[in-house]
């Protein structure tokens, strides 16, 4: 009888679950918790969508970003040829005066001597003189890297001879220089002006 009644209890026992107690509903705190987590996840995961979004230059940004980048590089590169030629002229133009400034010692020395021509008469005074200017002259130039072009007894060159005539002059001078018209001059290894040679034949 007592095991009856222990059996009867426990399914009532059973029987007395409601619903709530079998399939809880979202009213508790826990399943409040839970939704707010959720909704949290998903407005953090929007907001690093978003950063990310931001994060990223607009294809108009890149543009504008390499344009300027452009415009700098242009106006440097102008700076840059402006600069070079601006120091080429001024290169230019104090190797000129350098050149007039080494002259003007021997022109002193020419005047000179032409009054003394005037008042001398001693001929072979004046030719030492005449001589000295021109070994002076010489030198002026030499400073300046420019030499003369040897001509004379070598053999034709048209890199540095121009030739103006041709003369038969015998087998052993053909194709030599046998006479100068006119000196050539080189400054360094760029001719200044040609040597005017007769050439044999």
């Amino acid at each position: 009888m007592t095991d009856q009644k222990l059996k009867d209890q426990d399914v009532k026992d059973q029987d007395g679950l409601n619903e709530k107690d079998v399939n809880p509903s979202c009213e508790d705190a826990a399943c409040d918790n839970m939704a707010d987590s959720a909704q949290s996840d998903a407005d953090t995961m929007a907001d690093n969508d978003q950063e990310q979004s931001a994060q990223e230059p607009t294809p108009e940004e890149v543009i504008a970003v390499w344009r300027d980048k452009y415009m700098r590089l242009q106006a440097e590169f102008d700076n840059y040829r402006k600069r070079t030629l601006r120091e080429k002229m001024d290169l230019v133009a104090s190797g000129g005066q350098d050149v007039i400034k080494s002259m003007l010692s021997v022109l002193d020395d020419m005047y000179r001597a032409v009054a003394a021509s005037d008042k001398s008469e001693d001929i072979a005074a004046l030719r030492e003189g005449e001589r000295l200017v021109l070994q002076k002259f010489e030198e002026a130039l030499r400073q300046k890297n420019v030499s003369e072009i040897e001509a004379q007894d070598k053999e034709f060159d048209p890199d540095f001879h121009e030739a103006v005539a041709r003369f038969a002059a015998g087998e052993d001078k053909k194709g030599k220089v046998i006479d100068v018209v006119q000196r050539g001059y080189m400054l360094g290894d760029k001719v200044l002006r040609y040597a005017k040679v007769v050439v044999g034949e």
